[in-house]
């Protein structure tokens, strides 16, 4: 190598380090963003940490907060001595620098009652009490402290520096804004490691961790170090710790108190009013090009206006899409004369969701065919819905539901063996054309409670409090040439939600109609508003 090249090496290499050091004084994730390239000097850091108002959150107690204590209690009760660590979760990559956005973790949600993107990186610490101490001689088994980020004010560097700086995301509570909010006792998140390692040991009246591992893997890798470095290193006996702590609160989740159930009931409003933007937008929408997507815009942006999101991916499946029972693509073109499934939910701001399908002629009339194929599913939902008595299990539904599809196959002609043979265990040929579950739980997720066990789940009564759907089909493949022609590429499903009560079930989505005269006047109601609505607007 010449003097020229090792002169050239020398600086390309101190040219390396010293993008490093730069680097290495940003955080993680911010190294390409604008944030980073503000100015350094002294006298800028001052600048823009000096001269600010005060900037008040606005925060007062949420309405779940007098929820929080029982569940807490209970939660703690299950686990006498352990200490239970609940992540909110982080924010996941959608590409590069750009995130989804946040929503914390179910289990988090429930126990702190959070909802919106209000915290990520949270974690809730259930800290096991003094078993000679005070708490414990009132009864109490723990204590619970939400660990989380002061506020990157205008008072701190961070606030224009850090992608959690009030320069970028705006105003946000802080330690004391969240215990108005919670109810929770706050602490800094920084001294979270701390808190977790006390005490921790295998000995007996030493402490356990168990954490929701799914949540946040940094906080459940921190979690799985402080077991290693004090006696808990077996990562099957952990796991199995783990597992069951996520699963009770699964089952904890069952039964809704009153303000979940009013929660529902909101997103349940509030979808109906989506499905309405929807029908409203539909005449003008068909036969057009990706007409699929004009009516989940139309549905989705009413859940951001109303709530926090949609609860789940929007299916609008128009036509032979209708037969693909997560259709979520919605790049199809609405035709006219064809039957149009949505299933489609609102998510509040307090994270619960509805639930809902209906399937709609796309001309605003069924035609005896259509119809006849729709009342077949409407009959296997009342069914359902009639055999949903307080202390049943899924299965007295699911079984319900199923014989009544199995009897319409068969009057249709379709069923190539007898309605008791295809029933039977060894027969289920009617499950072809509806081969999923029909009924789960509902609430902070869709498919709410789905860490219980099986036990828990499926064979547990459904007693008063549960809400859950009812969701029968019958999906026609395009290329099934088991079935005339004329039932191929046909999709029908009917979903609605539901409250067990002492007195029996109650359809939560009343007031969304499904008979098929109802849904013919729904239709034609929001058509009219439209056409209304468009005139107007020439004028």
């Amino acid at each position: 190598m010449s003097a020229s090249d090792e002169t050239r090496s020398a600086q390309a290499e101190k040219r390396y380090q010293q993008d490093e050091e730069e680097l290495s004084a940003q955080a993680v994730g911010e190294r390409v963003a604008n944030r980073t390239l503000s100015p350094r000097s002294e006298s800028f850091r001052k600048f823009m940490t000096e001269g600010w108002g005060e900037v008040d959150p606005g925060v007062t107690p949420l309405e779940s907060s007098k929820y929080i204590p029982a569940r807490l209690e209970a939660l703690g009760k299950r686990f006498p001595g352990s200490r239970i660590v609940i992540p909110a979760g982080q924010p996941k990559t959608r590409n590069n620098d750009c995130d989804y956005a946040f929503r914390p973790d179910t289990t988090f949600a429930y126990y702190t009652g959070l909802g919106e993107d209000y915290e990520a990186g949270a974690v809730l610490v259930l800290d096991p009490v003094d078993p000679d101490g005070e708490d414990a001689k009132a009864g109490r088994t723990h204590t619970a402290t939400l660990f989380l980020k002061p506020r990157a004010d205008q008072t701190t560097e961070d606030y224009y520096r850090s992608g959690y700086g009030e320069y970028w995301v705006g105003a946000r509570p802080g330690l004391k804004e969240f215990t108005t909010m919670t109810g929770l006792n706050t602490r800094d998140i920084s001294q979270l490691s701390d808190a977790l390692s006390k005490d921790v040991g295998p000995e007996e009246g030493a402490v356990q961790l168990r954490v929701v591992r799914e949540a946040d893997p940094q906080i459940t890798g921190e979690v799985e170090l402080i077991r290693e470095q004090n006696g808990w290193a077996d990562p099957d006996r952990n796991r199995a710790a783990d597992d069951r702590l996520h699963e009770y609160a699964a089952e904890a989740r069952m039964v809704k108190d009153s303000y979940e159930v009013g929660e529902i009931r909101k997103a349940v409003a509030a979808t109906k009013r989506g499905f309405d933007r929807m029908l409203t937008a539909l005449p003008g929408a068909l036969d057009k090009p990706r007409s699929e997507r004009i009516l989940e815009g139309a549905f989705n942006a009413n859940a951001r206006e109303e709530g926090n999101d949609e609860g789940y991916e929007t299916i609008v499946a128009s036509g032979a899409h209708a037969a693909t029972l997560h259709w979520v693509r919605n790049t199809g073109s609405i035709d006219s004369g064809d039957l149009l499934l949505i299933d489609a939910g609102v998510e509040v701001n307090s994270l619960y969701t509805a639930d809902i399908t209906r399937t709609f002629p796309t001309n605003g009339k069924f035609t005896p065919f259509q119809r006849r194929l729709y009342e077949a599913v409407l009959k296997a939902q009342q069914a359902g819905f009639d055999a949903a008595k307080p202390g049943v299990t899924y299965h007295h539904i699911h079984d319900a539901v199923m014989r009544s599809i199995a009897e319409s196959l068969h009057e249709f002609g379709i069923l190539p063996v007898s309605v008791e043979e295809s029933l039977s265990p060894e027969g289920q040929q009617h499950r072809r054309w509806l081969a999923c579950g029909v009924a789960h739980h509902l609430g902070l997720d869709v498919h709410d409670c789905a860490q219980a066990r099986f036990e828990s789940y499926q064979e547990r009564p459904i007693t008063p409090g549960i809400t859950f759907t009812i969701e029968p089909g019958l999906y026609f493949k395009e290329n099934d040439l088991l079935v005339p022609p004329e039932y191929r590429g046909i999709g029908i499903r009917i979903e609605d939600d539901v409250l067990m009560t002492e007195n029996g079930p109650e359809w939560i989505s009343h007031d969304i109609p499904k008979q098929p005269d109802d849904v013919e006047a729904w239709m034609a109601e929001r058509a009219a508003a439209g056409a209304a609505g468009s005139g107007a607007e020439e004028r």
